[in-house]
């Protein structure tokens, strides 16, 4: 049994305290900004009710063995505030975040060998406060090695699949060139279901590919038609899908521009490869 906190409970941060009640195993601790009346996760398996504390006080937060960060990455700063009380020395910080620079943001918070990378494949929407939609299967890729070990032990029961990567940058990378089309959905605010139009089908296959370029010359090993597997990807689901960027702006929230896509011309800038399809996207979501 493990103590386990959660800072930041929307969708992903749902769907994982409801796979680590699935094991029965854990006391989790879900921490908010605001006040949880409780936390129902709806799962291709059944409803799952998390039996769990929150806690909306960093100052009033318990040690606990294990904090998993699966805030948006503009949050990063106010989750740190989280860190002081909940880890000892050396509590490991699992971030489950989207983007390729895990270690780089929490660097200045936690030891980078305490850090652990994340990544996570559900396709998942919070409802409402309290409330998320799984739609399918979670599967986590981490670092192979002993804390990445660890990790995965922590969802032994659950129905996540937990692999261990010796390859994270390419996972990351991999990862990265799904997300950088969503931001489609989130320009024309429609689910994903307009990515059967022609004409964005072949946006996304470019925005994927200024990615790809960007990351194979940060040494990830990504196939020659990762785009077409992507574009293929987003029509094979639910034509009524919604990622998280498009969920943001919906609610009127800031949106993960700069992980998703912003990172991808910053990057490319210090490679020197032009990105005009991706810095055309964040520059007309910086203006939404």
């Amino acid at each position: 049994m493990a103590r386990v906190a959660i800072v930041g409970v929307g969708a992903i941060g749902g769907v994982i305290a409801a796979l680590l009640e699935m094991t029965g195993l854990h006391e989790i601790t879900l921490c908010t900004r605001r006040p949880l009346d409780g936390l129902v996760v709806e799962t291709p398996e059944g409803t799952i009710s998390v039996r769990a504390t929150n806690t909306l006080d960093p100052r009033l937060a318990d040690p606990v063995d294990w904090v998993l960060v699966a805030t948006k990455t503009y949050d990063i700063e106010s989750a740190s505030a989280w860190l002081g009380r909940l880890r000892r020395k050396d509590t490991p910080v699992a971030v489950v975040q989207n983007g390729v620079e895990h270690r780089k943001k929490f660097e200045p918070y936690v030891d980078a060998k305490e850090i652990v990378p994340v990544i996570i494949d559900c396709p998942a929407e919070r409802l409402e406060n309290g409330i998320v939609r799984q739609r399918g299967g979670a599967s986590m890729q981490v670092e192979k090695g002993l804390i990445g070990s660890a990790f995965s032990s922590l969802f032994q029961g659950s129905k996540a699949r937990v692999e261990l990567t010796d390859d994270f940058l390419t996972a990351a990378w991999k990862k990265l060139c799904l997300n950088s089309a969503g931001a489609i959905s989130a320009l024309v605010m429609k689910p994903v279901g307009v990515l059967q139009d022609k004409a964005l089908g072949q946006i996304a296959l470019d925005i994927v590919s200024e990615c790809a370029a960007v990351g194979r010359a940060e040494g990830a090993r990504l196939a020659d038609d990762i785009g077409i597997q992507v574009l293929e990807g987003y029509r094979a689901q639910p034509p009524d899908s919604i990622n998280s960027m498009l969920a943001d702006r919906i609610a009127g929230r800031k949106m993960e521009i700069d992980s998703r896509n912003g990172v991808i011309v910053r990057k490319g800038e210090q490679h020197k490869i032009d990105t005009p399809t991706n810095r055309m996207i964040v520059a007309l979501l910086n203006a939404i």
